[in-house]
């Protein structure tokens, strides 16, 4: 396996300057003004580029006089003035360096910011009212008694305790107690054993600390810096999700085509400070601080990605499935897309107590977003089988699924008229044979 060189760019600066119209199109489908920032990146482009080019030009210009110098030298003739003159380059050129490596930064910078371009089948739409629904399996339960919210079934039962959470960290923290816990756990380990015995995943369980070229590679910063959580003094971050450490499993890689897909199933906890949800599920599991999922990752060619795709998201909805939860999956149009994925589904479980579908999983094609800030390549071969010229990977992701949400949607849609709640079928055998929560 070769090192590939670290290159933090989305896209590549030649495709910007060939199509930057186009992109600036596919920003605004996503709700993003572009102009001015490509705009920004084509002028700070050029200009280094111009200094490339001067510098070059100083280069061979010292090059030259150091000829001359040995020429004269060489006959006995004073070489004073060249001498001084390559001392003056020689400071010109530390200058237009110096000028270079301020504008690549800046570049740089700029390039971070620019949000993945969609793929062309996805749907145009201002935001989530314009997704479109790709499947609907099962019919939600018509109660004779009104359903309560997953919240006060938990704190009934005695597995959900907030207050106690709330004294220990703060809001939007939860303790899980007794058959909470082991109803966690168990999901944990059905969803693991799901993905890794019958999906063909590797299992990986990920630090849930990791530098900021992670979160970098993985498209978290600098854009959302503001819902991560950072260790003070320390170059280090926790994860919003174990996405990040997997696909940094892979960065500064050229990889075999033979290895590829990779997939990978990870659980881990995840830490999000919700920044930009105020006011937004105040109550419940459902938006907290801190929380547990099963994340799947997918290394891939670009010509296999999208039926990479499609299997992905079918592995996070057999989950679902399984545990006989009504759902529906969308596909996500433009204006809902968000900063990373050229394409993505969202699958959504039904809520009887809001009496709505909320997202459970979101299955996303990157295509090639990830491995250029990560540095992920592979050598495609020919049809003799010989390796050619590296080339980025496309990665994908999905939650497979987001444990709380399953658990919420569990004690919501299985819940009984006298308080107690009926534990799927296929989760009865991680729970020693029990069938109730009472």
């Amino acid at each position: 396996m070769a090192r590939a060189k670290r290159k933090t760019f989305m896209l590549d600066i030649k495709f910007i300057r060939a199509n930057a119209e186009l992109i600036t199109q596919h920003l605004a489908h996503k709700g993003v003004d572009g102009a001015a920032l490509i705009d920004s990146v084509l002028l700070l482009d050029k200009g280094r580029r111009d200094l490339l080019v001067l510098n070059e030009a100083s280069k061979k210009e010292r090059n030259d006089i150091s000829a001359q110098v040995a020429r004269r030298r060489k006959n006995g003739e004073n070489a004073d003035d060249l001498m001084n003159r390559s001392r003056e380059i020689g400071e010109e050129i530390t200058g237009l360096e110096a000028r270079e490596r301020e504008f690549t930064t800046q570049l740089d910078a700029l390039l971070l910011e620019i949000p993945n371009i969609h793929h062309s089948s996805v749907p145009i739409g201002a935001g989530e009212e314009e997704n479109v629904e790709v499947r609907r399996v099962g019919t939600p339960r018509n109660f004779n008694f009104t359903p309560l919210p997953h919240y006060e079934i938990g704190e009934k039962l005695g597995i959900l305790d907030f207050e106690a959470a709330a004294k220990i960290s703060g809001a939007r923290f939860y303790v899980l107690k007794g058959a909470g816990a082991r109803l966690e756990r168990a999901l944990i380990s059905f969803m693991l054993d799901v993905h890794t015995q019958k999906h063909g995943y590797e299992e990986v369980l990920p630090p849930v600390l990791v530098r900021s070229s992670a979160m970098t590679g993985a498209g978290v910063l600098p854009k959302f810096a503001e819902d991560a959580y950072k260790v003070e003094n320390e170059d280090l971050w926790l994860i919003p999700t174990a996405e990040v450490p997997v696909t940094a499993l892979h960065c500064d890689e050229i990889l075999d085509a033979s290895q590829l897909p990779i997939k990978y199933a990870a659980y881990s906890p995840c830490f999000r400070s919700e920044a930009g949800s105020a006011g937004r599920d105040t109550r419940g599991i459902i938006r907290v601080h801190q929380f547990n999922k099963v994340e799947l990752v997918w290394f891939t060619t670009p010509e296999g990605s999208y039926e990479a795709l499609e299997q992905l998201r079918a592995d996070a909805e057999t989950i679902l499935e399984l545990l006989e939860l009504p759902f529906r999956t969308v596909e996500l149009c433009t204006g809902d897309l968000g900063f990373k994925a050229a394409k993505a589904y969202d699958p959504e479980v039904w809520f009887p107590s809001q009496n709505t579908f909320r997202e459970i999983s979101s299955c996303s094609n990157f295509e090639s977003f990830q491995a250029r800030r990560s540095s992920i390549k592979y050598r495609p071969l020919d049809e003799n089988g010989k390796a050619g010229k590296p080339e980025f990977v496309h990665t994908l992701n999905g939650s497979g699924l987001a444990i709380g949400r399953t658990f919420a949607a569990i004690l919501e849609n299985y819940q009984n008229a006298d308080g107690s709640v009926t534990i799927p079928e296929v989760l009865r055998p991680y729970l020693g044979g029990t069938e109730t929560l009472s």
